[in-house]
């Protein structure tokens, strides 16, 4: 595997979305949703402005839940299919490049791009509340913009996948829409729901680990679920057993997300 050519093609992706304005964009929405959660996030408590930085994490958690994912899912879905579609992967794979190389260089290039606007948009707010910031918190909400991140990189992962095994762009925009319809929407629904009928009587003690079946889920549970003032103020210290505050193992799931998808992907796509 030649790391040189997969940087080529990271770069190009990654430049192709700079010259366009999306990483702009998408910072700039990053930024404004986020200033105005970390303003009105604690409104349901009866209070505005800032408040902590667990409460500020907490509120900002919704919008990476609903916004990240199907940013991500819109970015790669046609890493694949809209090369073929356009006649130009026939040509790339006549260049002195293996498919695993360009599929890799194109997820480095859109994960690139999509690291820099998270980084971007939740950096500027970080720098505008770093007066009100410990050190500590300063490092709480680090970690929480690096799982914003974790969490995109496995929603492209996804996206990729279902690029390659798109017959074309249609079906794969309709295939990206409805896996975020389905992680983000219906899931937890689905779990509820079975644990409703049946009254917590099965699947009870289970329950918190088939959250880990669901990469949004997972991120929940890292940033809300793991800090001590939100698990006091919504009740959650009795819900989750302690190996799901555990960073390190909310980490390796995080990280089966990202591989495992992206190498059914460069599976398919070598066949």
């Amino acid at each position: 595997m030649d790391f040189r050519q997969i940087g080529i093609v990271a770069g190009k992706e990654f430049w192709d979305r700079i010259r366009n304005r999306w990483v702009l964009a998408v910072s700039i929405v990053f930024t404004v949703f986020a200033l105005v959660i970390a303003y009105f996030g604690a409104a349901q408590q009866g209070a505005v402005g800032f408040r902590s930085i667990d409460v500020t994490i907490a509120s900002l958690v919704s919008l990476v839940i609903y916004l990240i994912p199907l940013i991500a899912l819109i970015l790669g879905f046609d890493a694949i299919v809209g090369e073929r579609e356009r006649g130009s992967l026939d040509l790339l794979l006549t260049l002195p490049i293996t498919r695993k190389e360009l599929i890799l260089g194109k997820y480095a290039g859109l994960g690139g791009a999509l690291a820099f606007s998270t980084i971007a948009g939740f950096g500027a707010v970080g720098v505008i509340l770093s007066p009100s910031l410990s050190l500590g918190a300063l490092f709480h909400y680090i970690g929480f913009m690096a799982s914003a991140i974790l969490l995109g990189f496995a929603f492209l992962s996804l996206a990729v996948m279902l690029s390659v095994f798109a017959a074309d762009r249609t079906r794969a925009s309709g295939l990206a829409i409805g896996t975020w319809f389905f992680f983000v929407l219906v899931f937890d629904l689905l779990i509820l729901g079975a644990l409703v009928v049946t009254a917590g009587e099965y699947g009870g003690a289970v329950f918190p680990y088939l959250l880990l079946l669901n990469p949004a889920d997972v991120f929940r549970i890292l940033n809300v679920f793991s800090l001590d003032e939100v698990r006091t103020l919504y009740g959650l210290a009795t819900v989750f057993p302690e190996a799901l505050s555990n960073p390190a193992t909310l980490g390796g799931v995080m990280l089966a997300w990202i591989v495992g998808p992206l190498a059914v992907a460069i599976w398919r796509f070598e066949r």
